[in-house]
């Protein structure tokens, strides 16, 4: 059953969305769980992508002048014909790195109108997908060796994200987690995997966002204030993750978050056995 949200929990949901989104732990799974572990209920999947806008508000921020340079260049190579240029490479793997959510989401929407109530939402779920994303980030560290930079970044590695990046429809996976995860695997150090899932995330978090807004546009029960208080404390929390992640891979590896998701997941596994939640 979804929550009637006040304007205090819209600013929690906020700071949740905001500090969860880009950090590899996945939003999606917190904004379920924290709310239900508070007694609050769920916030549903059109609150949670509504203010997903936020963090997509804080990232073109943040990130203004990498998508200029992105555009202006991706521009001049297509007028001078000059695709080999790493902007053009970096704006075509953003584009069809996009695709496969974009589809997945879809397919969704199509064969599973009834999503929100799923079991892919349940808290078993979510339990469940952070223990073995927690597992699959360890293998990444291991083997992962971590020898391309960001200016060696090719097209085939948007299509590679962006097909792992589609897992993230599934609450508790983390799409901030299964690219960094992606991009380890295809030997990125943590900085450039971190700073292009940054990027690719942006079609896929603001068409997850509009999709929603606009059906939320519909419903007569929509209370907008709430909503925008929601996205302002979304985007201040979420620009504030942004870099502190950047800084914190640094001098740090992803371990932090391996352990972190372990305990996510199995402290939500004993919640439900000793029905501290059902």
């Amino acid at each position: 059953m979804e929550m009637i949200v006040t304007i205090w929990q819209a600013v929690v949901l906020g700071f949740v969305q905001g500090a969860t989104e880009f950090l590899p732990i996945s939003s999606t799974a917190h904004l379920k769980v924290i709310p239900v572990l508070l007694g609050w209920g769920d916030p549903g999947v059109a609150f949670t992508a509504v203010i997903q806008l936020g963090s997509i508000g804080a990232v073109l921020g943040y990130f203004w002048q990498d998508l200029r340079q992105i555009t202006v260049g991706c521009g001049q190579a297509v007028r001078h014909q000059k695709y080999q240029t790493p902007e053009f490479r970096l704006a075509l793997g953003i584009g069809l790195g996009t695709m496969p959510i974009v589809v997945a989401g879809l397919a969704i929407k199509k064969f599973m109108p009834d999503f929100d109530n799923s079991p892919l939402r349940s808290l078993e779920a979510i339990a469940t997908a952070s223990i073995v994303m927690a597992l699959l980030l360890a293998v990444a560290e291991v083997v992962g060796k971590r020898q391309r930079h960001f200016h060696h970044l090719q097209i085939r590695d948007g299509l590679g994200m962006g097909l792992a990046q589609a897992l993230a429809l599934i609450p508790g996976v983390s799409r901030s987690g299964v690219t960094l995860t992606a991009g380890l695997l295809m030997d990125m150090d943590r900085q450039c995997a971190t700073r292009f899932s940054f990027l690719l995330g942006i079609p896929a978090i603001t068409l997850a966002g509009i999709v929603e807004a606009v059906g939320l546009f519909k419903g007569i029960d929509t209370d907008w204030i709430r909503l925008s208080v929601g996205l302002i404390s979304s985007t201040i929390f979420s620009y504030g993750a942004i870099a502190w992640l950047l800084k914190f891979f640094q001098t740090h590896s992803s371990w932090w978050f391996v352990w972190y998701r372990l305990a996510f997941g199995i402290s939500i596994w004993l919640a439900i056995w000793t029905r501290v939640v059902s």
